[in-house]
């Protein structure tokens, strides 16, 4: 009875459309998640987010789940997710891919997110791919390990730079903490939007400091 009354005065909405949310709907509407562009990059190993990082780092596979497009309901998404506290996208989407990518993830030792900075955690009170995280390992039974990787430069966001501002960047602003049973292992590394690609190079080439170690990409989206 609370939880009908609590409905009532403050109705769950969609995070795509703000429409409101039907009985047996969470996060987003039917019609949102039947919208959402997905990439089906499991189905093709040079896909184009592979592309977008070949040549610059061996990597095994590249995989986004979403297309990433101004203004369109992706973007929408993962502002919230990013922005205002709505952590349940990155459970939702987690979760969806998850089951999606299964097959290609059997290899895989353990899941790495993209670590902020310390500031700018204690600022955002969170890290956005968490949830997403926390999600793949629950779905594919992978272990999340938050210590292997770490931010040692706080930097301003990059969301409003241009592509070649992006690039150039410090080269060591990423720094990794290994011991020897972290070697020969397989790494799935885990951010939110795949645009330049320069900050999955700069973790990944920080990764392969650890002897023998192989990795994998997987980002909720991909810019077009």
């Amino acid at each position: 009875m609370f939880k009908y009354l609590i409905d009532i005065l403050y109705p769950k909405t969609c995070l795509g459309c703000n429409g409101l949310l039907q009985t047996g709907e969470e996060v987003l509407c039917t019609k949102c998640r039947h919208d959402l562009p997905l990439t089906h990059h499991h189905l093709t190993l040079e896909n184009d987010a592979f592309k977008r990082l070949a040549g610059r780092v061996p990597l095994e596979k590249v995989m986004s789940m979403l297309v990433f497009e101004k203004q369109g309901i992706v973007q929408q998404i993962i502002h919230k997710l990013k922005y205002r506290g709505h952590e349940e996208v990155g459970t939702l989407l987690g979760y969806w891919y998850g089951e999606i990518i299964k097959d290609e993830c059997k290899e895989v030792d353990a899941i790495i997110p993209v670590p902020l900075h310390k500031r700018r955690l204690k600022e955002r009170g969170y890290n956005q791919v968490s949830t997403f995280c926390n999600a793949l390992s629950d779905c594919l039974k992978i272990p999340v390990n938050n210590k292997i990787l770490s931010r040692s430069l706080y930097s301003k966001t990059q969301t409003k730079k241009a592509f070649f501002l992006r690039t150039d960047v410090k080269k060591e602003i990423f720094d990794v903490s290994f011991s020897d049973k972290d070697s020969g292992k397989h790494f799935l590394l885990v951010d939110d939007v795949l645009t330049s690609g320069t900050t999955l190079e700069l973790c990944s080439k920080a990764l392969l400091k650890i002897p023998n170690t192989k990795i994998s990409i997987v980002t909720m989206a991909l810019t077009s």
